[in-house]
């Protein structure tokens, strides 16, 4: 019986060793030779947190029966085998019990975290620090210039990712309007929203211009490692100069680029909408 016992456990702990490798590996998709001293201490600490914790699911409860006391030798032969079968079945029931809670403790310490929106800004990001992005389209409700000499207002569903954009990033906001007193209402709009006094933008950082070739100069002079756009044509221009751009459009570019990301809006590029789903 010690020797069964010794083997079921010795079994049970390569599964539990070869089912922690397979998570590790789709977790961190390098070789243990590359591991450094420190990674492959804290490895081996996980491992031995696990082998703990297995050891304690596997202790008998306190009101757990006790197996019944051998027979004397007067029963008969098929009664002994009866009992050895019964015996045998019940430590292969024990055993995949043990070894299915086992499984749930290692599935439970490798279950997922969702990263924060600074996370996902950052990666998204490609860790780049300059941003430039347009008004109309994208941090705004309207569209055309013509719509700013009515008003200006900021879109609340882009709001979240813009703070913590400006947070993050060097970030300057552009657009193309027909007169002064429409960049004093988008100015209002930005600050009534707290841009300018929750996040990290400043008024000199917005920027305005008369054409749309000005908007252009602006971002070249800039050189920032994104920007963000709604107008195919200055996407396809400032391609070669920028490191990466966003274009925001239900549409694909006509002419994409591999330096090109393409998303309906700002919010969703970055799974805004997916996280308060």
């Amino acid at each position: 019986m010690a020797d069964s016992s010794k083997e079921e456990s010795v079994q049970l702990i390569k599964k539990l060793g070869a089912y922690v490798t397979l998570k590790l590996s789709n977790l961190f998709p390098i070789s243990l030779g590359n591991l450094g001293s420190r990674s492959v201490g804290t490895f081996a600490g996980m491992v031995v947190a696990i082998f703990l914790t297995w050891r304690l699911l596997r202790a008998p409860s306190g009101d757990q029966r006790r197996q019944p006391k051998r027979q004397g030798a007067s029963g008969s032969g098929s009664s002994v085998d009866a009992q050895a079968v019964m015996a045998a079945s019940s430590g292969d029931c024990s055993s995949s019990s043990n070894d299915s809670r086992a499984r749930h403790v290692v599935d439970e310490f490798f279950q997922p975290v969702k990263p924060t929106l600074t996370q996902v800004v950052r990666q998204k990001l490609c860790e780049g620090r300059k941003v430039t992005c347009r008004l109309l389209g994208v941090i705004l409700e309207e569209s055309t210039p013509e719509e700013l000499q009515k008003g200006a207002t900021v879109k609340p569903s882009v709001l979240e990712v813009l703070l913590e954009i400006t947070k993050y990033c060097d970030l300057y906001l552009m657009d193309r309007i027909l007169d002064e007193e429409s960049g004093v209402k988008v100015l209002s709009a930005l600050e009534e929203a707290g841009i300018f006094t929750s996040g990290g933008l400043v008024k000199d950082k917005v920027l305005f211009s008369s054409t749309e070739n000005g908007r252009s100069s602006f971002v070249r002079q800039l050189e920032p490692d994104w920007h963000i756009d709604t107008n195919p044509d200055i996407i396809f221009q400032l391609a070669r100069f920028i490191k990466y751009e966003l274009y925001i459009s239900a549409n694909k570019p006509e002419r994409p680029a591999s330096n090109v990301f393409n998303s309906p809006s700002l919010e969703d590029f970055f799974g805004i909408s997916d996280r308060s789903a």
